[in-house]
């Protein structure tokens, strides 16, 4: 009862937090459609990451008197009450002599935000803590951009800005319940990947195991945030993040509380619809849910055609996503075995090994030999192979049998001369083949290493630094992802161009250089 009671207090904090918080559209109602619909910026995100220059108010009440009118200029009139976001910092010229170190070394500054100065009209979230951004377009802090940086910055011995982060996460989960897609106001109705935990084990690393007992009360939250509803499901059911398996088992899925258009990729979405035989609402709700996955997009959450308009993202149990919630409930456990909570500790030990029973059961492809996501509406797993099928190596989840199959899965299908590719299909969405993405190296490389496969971790590592490096030397930058098959070529694809910066291909490279001792291209 007390955890019900939990869950629905978190619930009615979350819903009330994000109720008195207006997004652009509804601060400019009629005024964000215009510009969205527009081609007034190349890119959605533009305008919604804008800042008012006075009260958004008086901005409509002037866009409507205007507007209408002989010679209205849209574009000036969001110039004259704006203040629109510029390219990243062109100020910072990379000295390739200096060596990756140096630059990456140089990347944390240049990445460096701090926290007070968030206007009062912005679509900030306003933050306790200085942060990281992961460069580009991204101008705010990413929930799960932010571990695999945090793997980079540990490595640079930048404790203090890893706790400033956490300490952030920990602030966003109580203010509003959970933690968001990203610190605007138009991602709070949906969360990414929780690697919260996975950042609180990283933390410990250097500060002892006692912050899993300091950071308890937000670990709770966040897993009764993604746990909403889940105790009155019955099988074949599903409610919010949480789906009932048919044989009673709770597992999670993505979901995002809107089915409206993504607010940053508005024009895209309202086209995109008009493809799909979907009610509207249900295609935007899996557009976002995809979103909120972090892999937007990817043929995974497709239909055998791999078509963006057969998306079904809410009818997909990923394997990844109830990795993390597994270690997660390991992590709550340890919370109580540190308190010497014997009882609590067994009750959240006892969930995580039935989850970890259910990954198995539902996910686990003898066929295939690799992990495959389910889809539980037609009660079989996914036509898709892709890398989150190498979670469970990272969680140590796999038996010793299926993690020498899945090491020949990695080996024969998935390794190419740059690195590990995400998918088989090339679809155009940035997502598939041929484009690879470090966090994805990462996870592969470490769950490897878990099970003994240092042979080929390495070779998976030497190849993805080798791909790293060589960009970096022909154009001084850390890209957001790489084409690994066609390394000789940009990697492309998705709604927007090739971003660099990049806080986790950063992070997640310095870990790969000081593992394997080596700078070489």
């Amino acid at each position: 009862m007390r955890r019900i009671l939990i869950a629905l207090l978190i619930s009615v904090v979350t819903s009330a937090a994000s109720a008195q918080i207006k997004t652009p559209r509804q601060l400019f109602p009629g005024l964000f459609e215009a510009v969205q619909l527009s081609d007034i910026f190349p890119d959605n995100k533009t305008f919604v990451d804008a800042t008012p220059r006075r009260d958004p108010a008086l901005i409509m009440q002037d866009y409507n008197a205007q507007k209408d009118k002989a010679g209205f200029d849209l574009k000036q009139f969001v110039t004259d009450n704006f203040m629109i976001p510029g390219p990243p910092k062109t100020f910072f010229k990379t000295d390739i002599s200096t060596g990756i170190r140096k630059h990456i070394d140089t990347l944390w500054e240049v990445l460096y935000r701090k926290h007070d100065t968030v206007s009062k009209y912005s679509s900030l979230l306003p933050l306790p803590n200085d942060f990281i951004i992961p460069g580009g377009r991204f101008r705010e802090t990413y929930y799960w951009d932010s571990y695999f940086t945090m793997l980079g910055l540990q490595q640079s011995h930048k404790t203090k800005i890893i706790q400033n982060i956490i300490g952030n996460f920990a602030y966003l989960i109580d203010t509003y319940g959970f933690i968001p897609n990203g610190t605007r106001t138009y991602y709070l109705t949906r969360s990414q990947p929780p690697f919260f935990s996975m950042m609180i084990d990283l933390l410990a690393k250097d500060e002892g195991e006692q912050v899993v007992v300091k950071y308890q009360p937000e670990l709770l939250k966040e897993y009764a945030f993604w746990m909403r509803g889940a105790a009155k499901l019955k099988p074949g059911q599903a409610y919010h993040n949480s789906v009932c398996m048919p044989g009673a088992e709770i597992l999670n899925r993505y979901w995002d509380e809107s089915d409206l258009p993504r607010e940053e990729s508005f024009k895209k979405d309202v086209n995109a619809a008009k493809l799909t035989k979907q009610k509207p609402g249900d295609f935007y709700r899996n557009i976002r849910a995809a979103a909120e996955s972090g892999w937007d997009f990817s043929t995974r959450w497709m239909d055998t055609s791999g078509k963006l308009e057969t998306i079904q993202t809410t009818f997909i149990v990923p394997v990844d996503l109830n990795c993390l919630m597994y270690h997660l409930e390991l992590t709550i456990a340890q919370s109580y075995k540190l308190q010497g909570n014997g009882k609590d500790y067994r009750a959240y030990l006892a969930k995580a090994m039935l989850r970890k029973k259910a990954i198995i059961k539902y996910c686990w492809s003898p066929r295939e030999g690799w992990f495959m996501d389910y889809n539980w509406k037609e009660r079989k797993t996914t036509p898709h192979m892709s890398l989150a099928g190498a979670y469970p190596l990272e969680f140590k989840i796999a038996n010793a049998e299926e993690a020498q199959k899945m090491a020949g899965v990695l080996k024969t299908k998935f390794s190419k001369a740059g690195g590990l590719v995400t998918t088989f299909e090339r679809s155009g969405q940035q997502w598939d083949s041929p484009n690879a993405w470090a966090p994805l190296q990462y996870i592969a490389i470490d769950g490897l290493n878990n099970y003994g496969e240092a042979a080929l971790a390495r070779s998976i590592a030497e190849n993805w630094i080798r791909t790293n490096l060589s960009v970096f030397n022909e154009t001084g930058k850390l890209m957001e992802k790489y084409n690994v098959i066609d390394t000789g070529v940009k990697a492309g694809g998705g709604e927007y161009p090739l971003q660099d910066g990049f806080g986790w291909t950063n992070g997640v490279l310095l870990n790969l250089l000081n593992r394997y001792h080596t700078d070489q291209p």
